[in-house]
């Protein structure tokens, strides 16, 4: 700065410090705030227009989830039509009766039905029953028992399955097991 002369140079480096000054002020109190702000609202913009499209999407896939509703709705109907209905001891004997008529298998003892709670799953929706059963068969008749009932009701599971030789009978076995059947408790 030799080219001024002195008197006229700390005034100008004064003015040159002042306008830097001013200049830094500006950007860091005003325009650096404004485009924080900027895309901050860029980011809000983009996040609603995201969550747009995914409620665009909804609504056009709303029929397709409406059927697939009615559809899972439709197969849970189908599912509880065999479980235990109303009178629990009536629904026991008559569904054990009718399902042994196919089968060589002699079940003369059906025990008394006792409701709980489902013991496999915790907060299960459905209540069960639990019946004991005693019998004779052969072997093979009684396998293809326990293996056709498991098959025909599949909310239904035969455990603590107890196999004997039946005193007397000469190939027969005699049997004891327990029934676990889930309830339908909103029957109406």
């Amino acid at each position: 700065m030799k080219w001024l002369p002195r008197e006229k140079r700390n005034p100008f480096i004064l003015v040159v410090l002042i306008t830097a000054a001013l200049l830094a002020l500006i950007y860091f109190g005003l325009i650096r705030s404004q485009r924080a702000t900027i895309l901050r609202v860029a980011g809000e913009s983009s996040a609603a227009k995201s969550s747009l499209q995914k409620m665009k999407e909804l609504i056009r896939n709303a029929d397709s989830f409406a059927t697939d509703l009615h559809d899972v709705t439709y197969s849970l109907q189908r599912a509880e039509d065999d479980m235990a209905t109303g009178d629990y001891i009536l629904w026991t004997y008559d569904t054990m009766n009718l399902f042994k008529k196919n089968y060589k298998v002699e079940i003369p003892e059906i025990g008394h039905p006792t409701v709980g709670d489902v013991d496999l799953l915790p907060s299960f929706p459905y209540k069960q029953i639990r019946f004991g059963i005693n019998g004779t068969a052969c072997f093979h008749d009684l396998g293809q028992f326990v293996a056709d009932f498991e098959n025909a009701f599949p909310h239904a599971r035969m455990v603590n399955l107890v196999v004997e030789p039946a005193a007397g009978e000469g190939e027969k076995l005699s049997f004891r097991m327990e029934i676990i059947a889930l309830v339908k408790s909103n029957a109406s």
